[in-house]
């Protein structure tokens, strides 16, 4: 390689950064929670690529188990519990079909 070139992983590196930003851009403008949570969850992934990258692979591994796993079951969770997870269509159709029945 020539001098002045830049290296494949210099170029991954800085891909790597913009899909950070746009993903950070992305969940702060999401209307949608559950969007929102997917969002964050690339985010922590691509992050933990990053830390491995800069040959930290402890901090990877607790960002890759964190901020991908755990909390975004919790996140999951609890939109669940508050019920703002939103139900298709036909989940709403079902449900209206039983209650008319149990009356």
């Amino acid at each position: 390689m020539r001098k002045g070139w830049i290296s494949d992983m210099t170029i991954f590196t800085c891909i790597l950064l913009g899909f950070l930003v746009v993903c950070a851009i992305a969940a702060s403008l999401s209307k949608n929670l559950l969007n929102t949570i997917l969002i964050f969850m690339s985010y922590s992934l691509i992050m933990s690529i990053i830390w491995i990258l800069l040959e930290s692979p402890d901090l990877a591994i607790t960002e890759a188990a964190v901020g991908a796993g755990v909390t975004t079951v919790l996140f999951v969770v609890t939109l669940k519990k508050i019920h703002a997870v939103i139900r298709s269509d036909e989940e709403k159709k079902k449900t209206e079909e039983r209650n008319g029945e149990n009356e």
